[in-house]
C-alpha cells in the first residue's frame, strides 16, 4: 500500500511538472508572437563537447556536427515557429556548421554573424569580449518593427549574455537587454 501511495504521489508530481512546462512554453510563444524580441537558439543536438583539435571553421568534416536527432530537432524548431506564427525580421547564425545546419533545417535562409561564434575553447575564448561588444551593439541598433531577431549560437554565447544554461535546441526568448522572458525546450 505504501509503494502505491508513493507511486501515485510521484505520478501526480510528474503530471504537475509537465503541466508547468507546457504553460511556460505557451507563455514564451505568446511573447514571441508579440515581436520585438531576441530569440536565441542553442544549436540542435551535436553529440560531444567542443570541437576536435585543429578543426577548420570552413570545413564541416573537421567539426562536431548535428546527428540525425539534431537534424530532426532543427526541423521541429522550424515547424514550431510556423505553428505559432512567430514573426521574424532576420535569422543570424554562428559560422560553426552545427549552428548553420540548425538554422538551415529550421528556417532555410539565414546569414552568418561572427559575433555568435563559439568562445568555448582556445583560441576562440580570447575573442569573447570583442564578440560580445559587437553583439550588444548590433542588438542595441536593431529595430524589430514588430518582428523578432533570431540568433542561432552556442552555449558559451547564450550563457555569457543571459546567464541561462540552455540544452541543445533550447530556445531562449529575451528583450533587447538580454533579460530572459521565457524558454522553450524542443527535445
Amino acid at each position: 500500500m505504501k509503494n502505491k501511495i508513493i507511486s501515485l504521489i510521484l505520478n501526480l508530481f510528474l503530471i504537475f511538472i509537465f503541466t508547468l512546462q507546457l504553460n511556460a512554453s505557451e507563455q514564451a510563444w505568446n511573447l514571441a508572437q508579440e515581436g520585438n524580441k531576441i530569440i536565441i537558439i542553442r544549436h540542435s543536438l551535436a553529440p560531444g563537447g567542443g570541437d576536435p583539435p585543429g578543426f577548420k571553421i570552413d570545413d564541416c568534416k573537421t567539426q562536431r556536427n548535428l546527428n540525425k536527432k539534431g537534424i530532426n530537432q532543427s526541423k521541429k524548431i522550424g515547424k514550431l515557429f510556423k505553428k505559432n506564427k512567430i514573426p521574424i525580421d532576420q535569422i543570424l547564425s554562428s559560422q560553426w556548421c552545427r549552428c548553420k545546419d540548425t538554422a538551415k533545417y529550421a528556417f532555410g535562409n539565414f546569414k552568418e554573424f561572427k559575433p555568435l561564434n563559439s568562445t568555448f575553447q582556445s583560441p576562440f575564448n580570447k575573442n569573447e569580449p570583442k564578440q560580445l561588444k559587437e553583439l550588444y551593439n548590433f542588438v542595441k541598433k536593431w529595430e524589430g518593427k514588430g518582428r523578432n531577431l533570431v540568433l542561432v549560437t552556442h552555449y558559451s554565447i547564450i550563457t555569457a549574455v543571459t546567464n541561462a544554461v540552455p540544452s541543445s535546441g533550447e530556445i531562449v526568448i529575451t528583450d533587447k537587454n538580454f533579460e530572459v522572458l521565457g524558454t522553450i525546450q524542443t527535445d
